[in-house]
Protein backbone atom coordinates (compact mmCIF):
# COMPACT_ATOMS: atom_id res chain seq x y z
CA UNK A 1 0.00 0.00 0.00
CA UNK A 2 1.56 3.24 -0.78
CA UNK A 3 1.85 5.58 2.05
CA UNK A 4 2.36 9.62 2.60
CA UNK A 5 4.38 10.24 5.47
CA UNK A 6 5.23 14.04 6.89
CA UNK A 7 7.77 14.44 9.33
CA UNK A 8 7.47 18.01 11.37
CA UNK A 9 9.60 19.90 13.70
CA UNK A 10 11.44 22.74 15.18
CA UNK A 11 14.80 23.99 13.66
CA UNK A 12 17.35 21.54 14.03
CA UNK A 13 15.23 18.81 15.90
CA UNK A 14 16.39 16.02 13.06
CA UNK A 15 13.59 16.26 10.84
CA UNK A 16 16.15 15.66 7.71
CA UNK A 17 18.35 13.10 9.56
CA UNK A 18 15.17 11.32 10.35
CA UNK A 19 13.61 11.23 6.54
CA UNK A 20 16.60 10.00 4.94
CA UNK A 21 16.77 7.06 7.30
CA UNK A 22 13.18 6.40 7.52
CA UNK A 23 13.59 6.14 3.89
CA UNK A 24 16.62 4.17 3.70
CA UNK A 25 15.01 1.54 6.28
CA UNK A 26 11.76 1.65 4.75
CA UNK A 27 12.42 1.85 1.04
CA UNK A 28 10.39 5.05 1.07
CA UNK A 29 10.83 8.14 -1.63
CA UNK A 30 12.59 11.21 0.15
CA UNK A 31 11.65 14.70 -0.01
CA UNK A 32 13.63 17.25 1.46
CA UNK A 33 13.01 20.73 2.99
CA UNK A 34 14.50 23.54 0.26
CA UNK A 35 16.57 25.10 3.08
CA UNK A 36 19.75 25.54 1.20
CA UNK A 37 17.95 26.46 -2.01
CA UNK A 38 15.74 29.07 -0.36
CA UNK A 39 17.55 32.76 -1.70
CA UNK A 40 15.98 34.59 0.85
CA UNK A 41 16.85 32.17 4.25
CA UNK A 42 20.15 33.89 4.91
CA UNK A 43 19.09 37.16 4.67
CA UNK A 44 15.91 36.72 6.83
CA UNK A 45 18.45 36.16 9.90
CA UNK A 46 19.52 39.59 9.30
CA UNK A 47 16.36 41.53 8.82
CA UNK A 48 13.30 39.30 9.14
CA UNK A 49 10.77 42.34 8.95
CA UNK A 50 12.25 42.61 5.28
CA UNK A 51 12.44 39.36 4.21
CA UNK A 52 10.33 37.19 6.17
CA UNK A 53 7.11 37.40 3.47
CA UNK A 54 9.31 36.31 0.45
CA UNK A 55 10.84 33.39 2.27
CA UNK A 56 7.59 31.83 3.38
CA UNK A 57 6.19 32.38 -0.32
CA UNK A 58 9.15 30.67 -1.66
CA UNK A 59 8.70 28.00 1.02
CA UNK A 60 4.86 27.54 -0.12
CA UNK A 61 5.59 27.76 -3.60
CA UNK A 62 8.40 24.98 -3.15
CA UNK A 63 5.82 22.67 -0.94
CA UNK A 64 3.33 22.59 -3.54
CA UNK A 65 5.86 21.64 -6.47
CA UNK A 66 6.78 18.93 -3.98
CA UNK A 67 3.52 18.02 -3.54
CA UNK A 68 2.39 17.85 -7.27
CA UNK A 69 5.39 15.30 -7.44
CA UNK A 70 4.87 13.15 -4.34
CA UNK A 71 1.64 12.74 -5.51
CA UNK A 72 2.16 11.08 -8.76
CA UNK A 73 4.51 8.33 -7.52
CA UNK A 74 3.72 4.89 -7.45
CA UNK A 75 5.32 3.74 -4.07
CA UNK A 76 5.89 5.48 -0.74
CA UNK A 77 7.02 9.05 0.22
CA UNK A 78 8.01 10.67 3.28
CA UNK A 79 8.21 13.99 3.37
CA UNK A 80 11.41 16.58 5.46
CA UNK A 81 8.39 19.26 6.75
CA UNK A 82 5.30 19.74 6.30
CA UNK A 83 3.27 22.64 4.63
CA UNK A 84 1.23 23.16 7.48
CA UNK A 85 4.28 24.50 9.31
CA UNK A 86 5.43 26.87 7.29
CA UNK A 87 1.94 28.83 7.81
CA UNK A 88 0.71 27.92 11.48
CA UNK A 89 4.30 28.18 12.67
CA UNK A 90 6.63 30.00 11.25
CA UNK A 91 4.40 32.72 9.03
CA UNK A 92 2.15 32.72 12.33
CA UNK A 93 5.47 33.86 14.64
CA UNK A 94 6.74 36.52 11.98
CA UNK A 95 2.78 37.84 12.29
CA UNK A 96 2.53 37.66 15.98
CA UNK A 97 5.81 39.65 16.24
CA UNK A 98 4.84 42.55 13.82
CA UNK A 99 7.72 41.19 11.61
CA UNK A 100 5.15 40.41 8.71
CA UNK A 101 2.14 43.12 8.53
CA UNK A 102 -1.38 42.27 8.39
CA UNK A 103 -1.69 42.75 4.62
CA UNK A 104 1.16 40.11 3.85
CA UNK A 105 -0.06 38.07 6.04
CA UNK A 106 -3.69 37.69 5.05
CA UNK A 107 -2.64 37.52 1.41
CA UNK A 108 0.03 34.77 2.67
CA UNK A 109 -3.01 33.04 4.38
CA UNK A 110 -5.42 32.73 1.50
CA UNK A 111 -2.90 31.72 -0.82
CA UNK A 112 -2.46 29.20 2.10
CA UNK A 113 -5.74 28.38 2.90
CA UNK A 114 -6.62 27.72 -0.93
CA UNK A 115 -4.04 25.04 -1.43
CA UNK A 116 -4.00 22.89 1.42
CA UNK A 117 -8.18 23.15 0.77
CA UNK A 118 -6.82 20.90 -2.33
CA UNK A 119 -4.33 18.83 -1.32
CA UNK A 120 -4.59 15.36 0.70
CA UNK A 121 -3.09 15.32 4.11
CA UNK A 122 -0.72 13.01 4.77
CA UNK A 123 -1.46 9.46 5.83
CA UNK A 124 0.83 10.11 9.36
CA UNK A 125 2.56 13.14 10.48
CA UNK A 126 5.87 12.41 12.48
CA UNK A 127 6.48 14.96 15.31
CA UNK A 128 9.27 15.58 16.64
CA UNK A 129 9.70 17.30 20.15
CA UNK A 130 12.31 18.81 21.76
CA UNK A 131 13.95 21.53 23.93
CA UNK A 132 15.66 24.22 23.23
CA UNK A 133 18.86 23.35 24.71
CA UNK A 134 18.63 19.96 22.28
CA UNK A 135 17.97 22.43 19.29
CA UNK A 136 20.94 24.65 19.81
CA UNK A 137 23.50 21.82 20.33
CA UNK A 138 21.76 20.08 16.70
CA UNK A 139 22.21 23.50 14.97
CA UNK A 140 25.67 23.72 16.13
CA UNK A 141 26.89 20.18 15.15
CA UNK A 142 25.55 21.08 11.62
CA UNK A 143 27.31 24.59 11.41
CA UNK A 144 25.07 26.37 8.88
CA UNK A 145 26.63 29.98 8.83
CA UNK A 146 23.09 31.54 8.63
CA UNK A 147 21.80 29.73 11.86
CA UNK A 148 24.82 30.71 14.14
CA UNK A 149 23.00 33.43 15.00
CA UNK A 150 19.61 32.51 16.03
CA UNK A 151 18.13 33.52 19.29
CA UNK A 152 17.01 31.39 22.04
CA UNK A 153 14.08 33.54 22.18
CA UNK A 154 13.30 32.23 18.61
CA UNK A 155 13.36 29.05 19.28
CA UNK A 156 11.54 29.03 22.05
CA UNK A 157 8.67 31.25 20.65
CA UNK A 158 8.91 28.36 17.49
CA UNK A 159 8.38 25.49 20.17
CA UNK A 160 5.28 26.89 21.84
CA UNK A 161 3.86 27.71 18.50
CA UNK A 162 4.63 24.05 17.27
CA UNK A 163 2.86 22.58 20.41
CA UNK A 164 0.05 24.61 20.00
CA UNK A 165 -0.44 23.54 15.86
CA UNK A 166 -0.08 19.76 16.90
CA UNK A 167 -2.99 19.81 19.95
CA UNK A 168 -5.37 21.54 16.91
CA UNK A 169 -4.19 19.23 13.94
CA UNK A 170 -7.16 16.85 13.22
CA UNK A 171 -6.12 16.21 9.39
CA UNK A 172 -4.40 13.11 10.27
CA UNK A 173 -2.67 10.87 12.88
CA UNK A 174 0.21 12.14 15.04
CA UNK A 175 3.01 10.27 16.53
CA UNK A 176 4.56 11.83 18.72
CA UNK A 177 8.89 11.48 19.05
CA UNK A 178 10.72 12.73 22.64
CA UNK A 179 13.89 13.73 20.34
CA UNK A 180 15.55 14.82 23.63
CA UNK A 181 15.75 11.00 24.67
CA UNK A 182 15.80 9.52 21.59
CA UNK A 183 19.21 9.43 19.39
CA UNK A 184 18.09 7.72 16.05
CA UNK A 185 21.12 9.39 13.93
CA UNK A 186 23.72 7.34 16.61
CA UNK A 187 21.36 4.68 17.70
CA UNK A 188 20.54 1.81 15.77
CA UNK A 189 18.17 0.51 18.94
CA UNK A 190 16.36 4.11 19.00
CA UNK A 191 15.83 4.22 15.14
CA UNK A 192 14.38 0.91 15.66
CA UNK A 193 11.90 1.69 17.96
CA UNK A 194 10.89 4.49 16.27
CA UNK A 195 10.45 2.43 12.84
CA UNK A 196 8.26 0.19 15.02
CA UNK A 197 5.98 2.81 16.13
CA UNK A 198 5.64 4.55 12.88
CA UNK A 199 4.79 0.93 11.17
CA UNK A 200 1.94 0.33 14.35
CA UNK A 201 0.40 3.91 13.88
CA UNK A 202 -0.04 3.34 9.91
CA UNK A 203 -1.85 0.27 11.00
CA UNK A 204 -4.45 2.13 13.33
CA UNK A 205 -2.64 1.10 16.32
CA UNK A 206 -2.56 3.47 19.36
CA UNK A 207 0.99 4.57 20.73
CA UNK A 208 0.69 5.93 23.73
CA UNK A 209 4.53 6.49 24.99
CA UNK A 210 8.09 5.33 23.86
CA UNK A 211 9.69 3.34 26.37
CA UNK A 212 13.41 4.06 25.33
CA UNK A 213 15.52 1.11 25.45
CA UNK A 214 18.78 0.61 27.39
CA UNK A 215 22.27 0.58 25.13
Amino acid sequence: MKRFVAVAGNIGVGKSSLTKLLSERLGWEPFFEAADENPYLSDVYQDMARWCFHSEIFFLARKLYHYNILLKRPGSVIQDRTIYEDAEVFAENFYREGLMDERDYRTYRQLYEAIISVLPPPDLVIYLQASVPTLEKRIAMRGRDYEKKIPREYLEKLNALYEEWIERYTLSPVLKVPADRLDFVHSSRHLDLIVEKVLEKLQGKEVVTFEIPEE
